[in-house]
């Protein structure tokens, strides 16, 4: 994992944003992609040194106006800003946001009652270290046929998509799937927590340099909705749009809740879930 997690997320956000994005020109052709330093280190009025000292981790305690300078000028959205100032206030080392508690494994009444309520579309509860806490009938359908349920008690997802074989058959676009499993456990405390940094040793030991390549290079700021791709073993290629609700802070926990992006899949989930037809939806993806 980066050392240095405040500089490797403006650097990314800094190649992902277009001259065009902030009003800027073109201009000839580019050897790198986005934005230069010293275009971002003009629009957000600091000096280029500055920036590059804060993109290499030389320097890892800019003031909140400098950070909102920067969320301006990549004009980043709000999840995004609220990231950048936690990377900023959470420099030191061992700072972790969640103050050394454990991960929570305990599935709260009231949230198993909202599975029922969402049953038959495939939803899941997971904590910070992708724990399976509970599920739908509609999810086990959907999920135990790829062999991610093998496992019982406290199957993970990291561990399905990062390590088993089956995961790749799986999901066509396993290369963004790694990386949004990465992503989502390197935010919030990451290595600070010692149970998430017991899982990561983990992978780097199981899934190697697919593991570690990502845990340098990637932010931790997965994202949180979207449509996906899945080669299901009975039911055949799906596309899923997926949304993601996070539980109160006591919780620590999220819940997932996948819907067919099109009317072949809402048929092909029907049928695998075993309910009469329309009972899923497509939605818009």
């Amino acid at each position: 994992m980066s050392d240095n997690e405040l500089g490797l997320f403006l650097r990314t956000r800094r190649e992902a944003v277009t001259p065009t994005d902030v009003g800027l020109p073109a201009g000839p052709r580019r050897r790198t992609p986005g934005l230069r330093r010293s275009e971002l280190a003009t629009l957000a009025g600091v000096s280029v040194e500055y920036l590059t000292r804060l993109e290499q981790g030389r320097d890892r305690h800019p003031s909140a106006a400098v950070l909102s300078a920067f969320a301006d000028a990549l004009r980043m959205t709000r999840t995004q800003r609220v990231h950048l100032h936690q990377l900023g206030k959470g420099a030191d080392p061992g700072f972790s946001c969640s103050g050394g508690a454990g991960p929570n494994r305990q599935v709260r009444p009231a949230i198993r009652a909202i599975l029922d309520q969402l049953e038959p579309a495939p939803a899941v509860v997971m904590n910070r270290l992708s724990e399976i806490l509970a599920y739908t009938e509609g999810y086990r359908s959907l999920m135990a046929p790829l062999g991610l349920l093998d496992g019982g008690d406290l199957d993970s997802y990291a561990r399905f998509v990062l390590t088993d074989p089956r995961a790749r058959t799986a999901y066509p676009d396993w290369e963004h799937k790694a990386d949004k499993c990465v992503a989502s456990l390197k935010q919030g405390p990451g290595r600070a927590d010692p149970q998430l940094a017991v899982l990561m040793d983990e992978l780097t030991i199981t899934a190697g340099e697919d593991f570690t390549r990502r845990m340098d290079t990637i932010p931790g700021l997965p994202d949180h909705n979207g449509v996906g791709r899945l080669l299901h073993p009975e039911a055949g290629m799906l596309r899923l749009a997926y949304e993601t609700l996070h539980l109160s802070a006591d919780d620590d926990q999220y819940v997932m809740i996948y819907l067919p992006a099109d009317e072949s899949t809402a048929t092909a989930l029907d049928t695998l879930i075993g309910r009469k037809p329309g009972s899923l939806r497509a939605v818009a993806g």
